[in-house]
């Protein structure tokens, strides 16, 4: 059950680097690395857990200010 959920974190960090709208890459690559995190938790293993962590902060601030500046210039 474990590796399955690792294989699944795999194919939708591994899909976010085939897709060309940003938006769509970020979002699919946020839901895999919260599954590399739960992978992580599983396993009790910091390494996996923290740099995922990491990453969905950073594509989560991005989708942020995409959303913000997209707003901006509807006004």
């Amino acid at each position: 059950m474990i590796e399955i959920i690792g294989y699944i974190a795999a194919f939708f960090v591994m899909m976010s680097f085939v897709m060309k709208n940003v938006v769509r890459l970020r979002v699919v690559n946020i839901i895999g690395c919260a599954l590399w995190v739960v992978y992580g938790i599983m396993l009790d293993s910091y390494p996996i857990i923290l740099p995922n962590i990491g990453i969905m902060a950073i594509n989560s601030g991005h989708l942020v200010r995409k959303y913000l500046n997209t707003n901006k210039k509807k006004k």
